[in-house]
């Protein structure tokens, strides 16, 4: 399924509609300036579609085109990154 992301940059988040409910995955900043990928939610009836990984690569994606380093807090983001090692540039170890 292909969502619509949506970056709420005021909100620090990435969230999609999908069937009128919400998932998202929320970011802070550090005091280094790295984005820290904090917290990632699916509702329960949509898990397992790979709508965590669409939002999680889109976060990754931006971080990437705006030349900001990522931590991956969240299990979620930090499971797609070892999936994806293309992404171990952009990550703060």
């Amino acid at each position: 399924m292909e969502l619509n992301i949506i970056h709420d940059a005021d909100d620090l988040r990435f969230y999609a509609v999908v069937d009128e409910e919400e998932a998202e995955l929320t970011y802070t900043f550090t005091d280094e300036e790295a984005m820290d990928l904090d917290y990632t939610f699916v509702p329960e009836n949509h898990r397992n579609k790979g709508l965590a990984d669409q939002l999680v690569k889109a976060a990754l994606d931006y971080a990437r085109h705006q030349n900001i380093r990522v931590i991956p807090s969240c299990p979620v983001a930090e499971a797609y990154i070892k999936r994806h090692p293309g992404y171990n540039d952009i990550v703060c170890l």
